[in-house]
């Protein structure tokens, strides 16, 4: 009796234990399936919940935002190897007053023989076969340009175009299987992100300095041209003449501009640094390759940032947007719609609170593009479609010729080569805003020679300048005897 008792409690213990193992399987599996509906949940509304996106790197941003960390280490090992030094030599002519000379020849002046100026500056590689972009003031006027990349290989540049009026240019080395930089967009840098600027500065090259972007859409009037775009991206990294052309990129090493100029009593870095922007650097570089100029997208309107006073004085509701002054006859603006009293706040999904935000957009546009501009009209907000046009007022590309130069020609007359001592010259009867006057040519200047060739006629000079690419350089004399020489690209 006592050993069936034992027996049966064996039982009933074994009984209960397997109970409670069961009940502690359902709930874990109770449980699990909870987790999962939770996880099926939340990955139905929101796809991209366990997706790793992958998105190619050049000329494509990332689809992860920028982390404001301290660490910059992944930013300079992508950018270093495309970043260059540039050392170029300019030849300078100069002249000393000689009394006796201007009693007995007529000419005060004696020419001293040329004198040769060295600078250096910095360019950005966009692409494996050699093109570069860097400023126009870091190559313009160089009659010799020396690139050295960051493995201290070097190669002899040639100047394939350059754009005054945005201080952009691109040149070419004979190189292949170099280290093209990632392009980021600049229209979506936000002010106080992190930044690195790398370039080659007093002639310390490779050098990286890092800061956050204090502001955008700077015009700090810097660029002497009628067609000027200054809308800069400000930065405290430290950046110091030989900066110039070099890159100013984001924490995950795509360029975000090219960096250009700095604000300073000292000529040295006091804390201000500008930066064009990487969008608007694509566009320009890629109508210099292609076009050999670049295309410049005209709206057509004399405009005003909005201020308070503008606001009070015109009974405007706010103080963002760009107030259209006029809108010229027969202008892109005009056939769109648009007129005086017209306040722009977006030019396609962009938002535009100032007259340089306004041209940093319309910049990356060319002649016959279409474009929607969102406007204020009597506080109601409208849209129009506008289609671009060039400098002509025509919707076509601008062919390069010798009219780019801005210039009008005659042949020099006999008295004008007589009492200079010369026996042939092409003389510029007219200057208007173009490549001659950009480079510091005046009217009146007689030129002699293109690229070492007398120019005898004004047919000829048109003849050899209409194929003609990259970087050339003119010799000729000013009507007080003093020689020049002019160096620059088309």
């Amino acid at each position: 009796m006592q050993k069936t008792s034992r027996s049966l409690f064996l039982l009933l213990l074994k009984i209960t234990t397997m109970k409670k193992i069961l009940t502690g399987f359902l709930l874990a599996l109770t449980g699990g399936i909870i987790a999962a509906g939770v996880i099926l949940h939340y990955t139905n509304k929101n796809t991209s919940f366990f997706k790793t996106q992958e998105t190619p790197l050049q000329f494509i941003s990332s689809p992860l935002p920028n982390a404001p960390v301290s660490d910059f280490t992944q930013a300079a090992e992508l950018t270093l190897n495309s970043v260059v030094h540039i050392k170029t030599i300019s030849r300078q002519e100069s002249q000393v007053i000689d009394p006796l000379q201007g009693l007995f020849f007529g000419n005060p002046y004696q020419q001293r023989a040329p004198q040769e100026v060295a600078a250096s500056g910095s360019g950005v590689i966009i692409s494996n076969d050699g093109y570069i972009a860097t400023n126009n003031h870091v190559v313009n006027g160089a009659s010799e340009i020396e690139v050295t990349l960051n493995d201290n290989s070097s190669f002899k540049a040639t100047v394939i175009g350059v754009d005054p009026t945005t201080d952009l240019a691109l040149i070419k080395i004979d190189a292949d299987n170099l280290t093209p930089i990632y392009y980021g967009n600049s229209d979506e840098v936000k002010v106080g992100q992190w930044v690195v600027a790398v370039g080659n500065p007093f002639n310390l090259t490779s050098t990286v300095t890092a800061g956050i972007v204090s502001a955008k859409g700077r015009n700090i009037h810097i660029l002497q041209d009628q067609y000027a775009i200054e809308s800069f991206i400000q930065t405290d990294a430290a950046v110091n003449p030989g900066n110039s052309g070099g890159a100013l990129v984001n924490t995950q090493g795509e360029l975000i501009g090219i960096n250009t100029a700095i604000a300073s009593n000292t000529g040295s870095y006091t804390g201000y640094a500008f930066a064009i922007p990487s969008n608007m650097v694509k566009k320009i570089t890629t109508d210099l390759l292609k076009f050999g100029k670049v295309q410049r997208a005209m709206l057509g309107i004399k405009m005003r940032d909005i201020d308070q006073k503008l606001a009070e004085e015109k009974n405007l509701k706010g103080i963002h947007g760009v107030y259209i002054n006029e809108a010229f006859d027969k202008s892109a603006a005009q056939e769109a719609g648009l007129a005086a009293g017209d306040i722009i706040t977006k030019i396609g999904a962009a938002k535009i609170t100032k007259g340089s935000e306004l041209q940093e957009q319309i910049s990356q546009f060319r002649p016959g593009d279409k474009i929607i501009i969102t406007y204020l009209r009597d506080g109601s907000e409208k849209t129009a479609d506008v289609l671009l046009k060039n400098t002509n007022g025509t919707t076509s590309i601008v062919e390069k010729d010798a009219a780019a130069l801005g210039a009008k020609f005659e042949q020099a007359s006999k008295e004008e080569l007589q009492k200079l001592r010369i026996d042939h010259g092409v003389k510029i009867s007219a200057l208007e805003e173009g490549k001659l006057r950009a480079n510091g040519i005046k009217q009146g200047f007689i030129i002699t020679q293109l690229d070492n060739e007398a120019v005898r006629t004004p047919e000829e000079l048109s003849a050899k300048l209409k194929n003609k690419k990259g970087g050339i350089l003119l010799e000729g004399v000013y009507p007080n005897g003093m020689k020049a020489y002019y160096g620059f690209g088309l």
